[in-house]
């Protein structure tokens, strides 16, 4: 189990105060970690740094929009100033609406979901990767979705962004080596906040192995994986944790 462990490690979640980005965050300050929780609004920041500071762990909460650029670099520079470094990423806030066609998507949607799940990942890992190559190392986990492998027309944008996250697992696994490791997990269907919207046949049937979405703290084990030492020689991976969707 040790090597699981993230005692003195430094861990920033995006969208990290609900779903699994909060999940995330419980199971990094239960492994010893001190973290950075970050999503649109502060309020919920702060109520997600309060369990971590319940573990006995030190928390920093800061609002910011990963789709602004602006915001990601006085995110940066606001948790290397309060814990002097990071050592894992988790580019996880994400959005993902849908359109009735894609010739009925407009421009403002289209740019909102790259930004978001595309062009915010990027800048972030481009920020935190650079200060992490030159110093003690680090790791990097996308998290990315099943839509970029089973896409479907209705939410084209949003397949089309995850897909190109997945391309930057690739990228910055090779330049930001051989001392940070950057991985991607796809996320399959899980029963976060946004499933209160799915059918009643959706919330507990999907076509895959298994026949079920996942439960939000069955994303724990592979994001711990990832962050810590058990994965010391996995890179440029991208691992499907999606109940086998075919």
């Amino acid at each position: 189990m040790s090597l699981f462990d993230l005692t003195g490690k430094v861990a920033l979640v995006t969208g990290g105060s609900r779903g699994l980005g909060l999940e995330m965050v419980r199971a990094f300050a239960e492994a010893g970690a001190d973290v950075v929780v970050t999503s649109r609004k502060l309020d919920a920041c702060e109520a997600a740094a309060k369990e971590v500071t319940a573990l006995g762990r030190r928390a920093l909460p800061v609002a910011a929009h990963v789709g602004h650029w602006t915001d990601l670099s006085r995110l940066t520079d606001a948790a290397y100033d309060h814990f002097g470094k990071v050592d894992i990423l988790v580019n996880n806030a994400g959005m993902s609406p849908v359109a009735p066609s894609s010739a009925d998507t407009t421009e403002d949607l289209f740019d909102k979901v790259m930004a978001v799940n595309f062009k915010g990942p990027f800048r972030l890992a481009s920020l935190i990767g650079t200060r992490m190559s030159t110093a003690s190392g680090g790791s990097i986990i996308n998290i990315s979705s099943s839509g970029a492998l089973f896409p479907q027309p209705r939410f084209a944008p949003y397949a089309g962004a995850k897909a190109a996250l997945n391309t930057l697992t690739t990228v910055f696994a090779q330049e930001y080596g051989p001392t940070v490791r950057v991985n991607t997990i796809s996320a399959g269907p899980f029963l976060t906040d946004i499933s209160k919207s799915w059918t009643e046949e959706k919330r507990h049937t999907t076509r895959s192995a298994l026949g079920r979405p996942g439960r939000p703290e069955e994303i724990v084990t592979t994001a711990l994986y990832l962050a810590s030492d058990a994965s010391s020689y996995t890179t440029g991976a991208l691992i499907r944790v999606d109940g086998g969707l075919y």
